[in-house]
């Protein structure tokens, strides 16, 4: 599959280790490694949040999706989406079409234990219970059954999870 040229796409909740895994998978593929979240911010100038604060949400959604529908139609990339991107359906089909989607997995349980590590720079937690946060990953699990490979992550490294990826592609 990775011998196509097709760019991969990492896509899964928040704090599923998208970038982590997907800085390592390019590396070991000799491919460029984009995070899409970083792409948004430098063209804003300003962090996500501030974005969100800003603009609004409406705003950055379309420019996530300008973002991830041109990105995900070049070749030899690896592009780390934002937890909420699949929420689209441009972005969804683009991706699906276009490259190969690979969705990592991460149980709520295990999620859980990273959310301390997270939670600073995610604008769509701020404020939010235990109980709000799972029907969160609850309703984003749905959009996430749309992918080409399927990586469980809780409890492994990344090391682990980018050599599990490479075997499967």
């Amino acid at each position: 599959m990775v011998h196509s040229g097709k760019s991969i796409v990492f896509i899964g909740f928040m704090g599923a280790g998208k970038t982590t895994v997907g800085k390592l998978v390019a590396q070991k593929l000799n491919r460029k490694f984009i995070d899409t979240d970083e792409v948004i911010e430098k063209e804003f100038n300003m962090p996500i949040p501030q974005v969100f604060n800003k603009y609004g949400e409406k705003v950055f959604r379309e420019k996530e999706k300008s973002v991830i529908t041109d990105l995900s139609g070049k070749t030899n990339l690896v592009l780390s989406l934002g937890g909420g991107a699949f929420l689209q359906e441009e972005i969804r089909s683009a991706c699906l079409s276009n490259s190969t989607v690979i969705f990592l997995d991460i149980s709520f349980e295990s999620w859980k234990e990273r959310l301390d590590l997270i939670i600073d720079n995610r604008p769509v937690l701020q404020g939010k219970s235990i109980e709000e946060t799972l029907e969160l990953y609850q309703n984003r699990q749905e959009v996430y059954v749309n992918h080409h490979i399927k990586i469980k992550v809780d409890y492994k490294n990344p090391e682990e999870i980018a050599d599990e990826i490479l075997a499967t592609l």
